[in-house]
């Protein structure tokens, strides 16, 4: 049987017509896909501003459904699950972005970054330092190796931190300096609670090159002279912070009339505290010159002029305590009980970042994790 041309007069239109069917069928399931996945995703950026993390997430995780290569609802969807807590979840979904073969090398490194940010979160510091160090190299190593210093100061490795420190140091990020002297500090009082006296005085020399005015290395430095019996040395020390850091002084006003007494050289070091104590005045400077200077009447002149130009409830009690008051045997220590009462919150310190008070000084504070914000002053001067 002969083939018939005429055939093709039929079949070509038929062909021609299914194709742009089938064509038309796939473009109308594309564009429905397509305006179903915004949707869900505007839904749940919608729920997200309106606080509503719960529905957002459900909206994300539909939006996921409709289009899972989207990468960016996958990070949206992790990052909520990490700012809600999840860190579990968070962690599967952006482990999943990272077993993506078709994935680019720049979401490669996102993906990254925030899977070490899921770890850190969580408390699993060994995990979020292997996924920190993954990204060394890549456009996210200035901040890694910020995530790694955080990390190292959390879990006490000094060590690491002295290295990524200066690292960062060396890149010209900023200037870690008084930072690296604190971690020195910190492995120096850790050689001393294994009485390696040497090691550690080789480490507060080397925090006071680092930072010649970070006040901690001279503190320790005199501490360490002082409790050795090197009363003259520690003197030194605390004379050398007096010159370099000031205010800082006021923590070893008190350590240095002590060591002034047992060398025998109180008259200087009476000299250097009321020179101080005129360019600033503070509590502590007037405790330390009552060592040197322990007269109640000289003391009571002393308080007196201090009460006219720096109001304190910790100045007036004090007063109270060396003054001839009026009061009965009975009356002066109720009145003396009630003024402690009053004066206790005031003799605190507060840091200058997050508010938190503290009994006693700290370098690094425990409510926001910075170093230095504490004032060297109680509250209420």
């Amino acid at each position: 049987m002969e083939f018939d041309p005429r055939w093709l007069l039929f079949v070509l239109p038929a062909a021609f017509a299914l194709g742009w069917l089938a064509s038309k069928l796939d473009t109308r399931q594309w564009k429905r896909e397509q305006r179903d996945a915004p949707k869900a995703y505007f839904k749940g950026l919608n729920l997200l501003l309106n606080e509503q993390q719960d529905k957002a997430i459900d909206a994300f995780i539909e939006a996921v459904q409709n289009d899972p290569d989207t990468s960016e609802l996958h990070f949206a969807l992790g990052n909520l699950f990490r700012r809600r807590g999840e860190y579990e979840r968070a962690v599967r979904v952006h482990q999943h972005l990272l077993q993506r073969g078709d994935l680019p090398r720049q979401e490669r490194d996102r993906a990254q970054h925030a899977l070490a940010q899921d770890f850190f979160k969580a408390g699993l510091f060994d995990r979020a330092e292997q996924a920190f160090a993954a990204l060394r190299g890549t456009p996210f190593e200035n901040e890694a190796e910020l995530a790694l210093l955080s990390l190292f100061e959390r879990s006490r490795e000094w060590r690491k931190a002295v290295e990524v420190a200066r690292h960062l140091e060396q890149t010209g990020t900023a200037s870690f300096a008084a930072r690296v002297a604190h971690y020195l500090c910190e492995l120096a009082l850790e050689s001393l609670a294994r009485e390696q006296v040497g090691e550690a005085q080789a480490l507060l020399l080397e925090a006071r090159k680092a930072a010649p005015q970070a006040a901690r290395a001279h503190v320790l430095t005199g501490q360490l002279l002082a409790k050795q019996g090197q009363a003259e040395a520690a003197m030194a020390a605390y004379a050398e912070l007096l010159a370099l850091n000031p205010e800082a002084f006021n923590l070893v006003a008190k350590d240095y009339a002590e060591a002034a007494i047992a060398c025998g050289a109180a008259e200087r070091a009476l000299t250097a505290l009321s020179l101080q104590y005129h360019r600033v005045p503070g509590m502590h400077l007037l405790g330390a010159i009552a060592k040197l200077e322990p007269a109640a009447a000289q003391q009571r002149a002393r308080l007196v002029e201090h009460l006219r130009d720096q109001p304190s409830l910790a100045a007036a009690r004090r007063l109270l305590t060396v003054s001839n008051s009026q009061l009965s045997d009975e009356e002066a220590p109720l009145v003396g009980r009630a003024m402690d009462q009053a004066v206790r919150p005031l003799q605190r310190y507060r840091c200058a970042a997050c508010g938190f008070e503290a009994q006693h000084y700290f370098w690094q504070c425990p409510g926001c994790l910075n170093w230095d914000t504490y004032p060297p002053r109680h509250v209420d001067e």
